[in-house]
């Protein structure tokens, strides 16, 4: 693979740091390539969300090496790797984290001004592209949990990353709302080659991927088929 977009190296995440208890991660590699749709399968506890938690920055590994578009986040510091999330990934979570004092133009205007570009008619097209025009004003209180969603997805595209990085993005959805979320996601990434990597349980997730990875004992497998992944 050519310059890919994420590349782990040997990655151990030890939590207990006295031996009691198994690591999260055990010397994980992995590489995944620009406009890639990657369905990240494995139990809770299997390491899908320390991975991610990794890859954002958001903790540092015990051990190994993650790149994202050629930078070593251990050599961007903290400034860095908040600039990294701000300006280079999206996100999209299973309960949707909207701030419930703001409309839905403010929950994806927001992801603009905090990688300062301060132009709310990207957040206006952004919203009228998930399907949400005419709702721009309303709280998530007053959306469905698929509106929510849309917002949220709205929210991770706006400010169009290098990575979207979307942990169980229908695990709070009923099936028909959550395939209509999966086509809307995958179909937004395709078109702006971004690559989108899903931490799901959900079967039904590894018909919208390109590439299907599985987390078990915090190693990452590959699968070739849906087939693998439901036995």
């Amino acid at each position: 693979m050519a310059d890919p977009v994420i590349r782990i190296v040997d990655l151990w995440k030890d939590y207990g740091g006295d031996g009691t208890e198994a690591p999260a991660l055990r010397g994980t590699h992995v590489e995944i390539g620009k406009g890639e749709i990657v369905a990240l399968f494995g139990k809770s506890g299997s390491g899908k969300s320390t991975l991610f938690n990794l890859i954002a920055g958001l903790d540092r590994p015990t051990k190994g090496r993650i790149e994202v578009e050629g930078q070593d986040l251990q050599d961007l510091g903290e400034r860095g790797r908040t600039q990294l999330r701000r300006m280079k990934l999206g996100f999209v979570f299973q309960f949707f984290n909207l701030l419930p004092t703001l409309t839905a133009f403010e929950n994806v205007f927001l992801s603009l001004e905090l990688a300062n570009k301060f132009l709310p008619e990207v957040a206006l097209h952004a919203l009228k592209e998930v399907g949400l025009e005419g709702k721009e004003h309303r709280f998530p209180h007053e959306l469905s949990g698929g509106e929510q969603q849309r917002v949220a997805i709205a929210r991770a595209i706006v400010k169009r990353p290098s990575i979207i990085l979307a942990d169980e993005p229908t695990g709070n959805l009923d099936t028909t709302t959550g395939d209509h979320i999966l086509d809307l996601l995958t179909r937004r990434c395709r078109e702006a080659a971004t690559t989108l990597i899903m931490a799901t349980h959900a079967p039904l997730t590894c018909r919208y991927a390109n590439r299907i990875l599985r987390m078990m004992d915090g190693l990452i497998v590959e699968e070739n088929s849906c087939e693998e992944v439901t036995r």
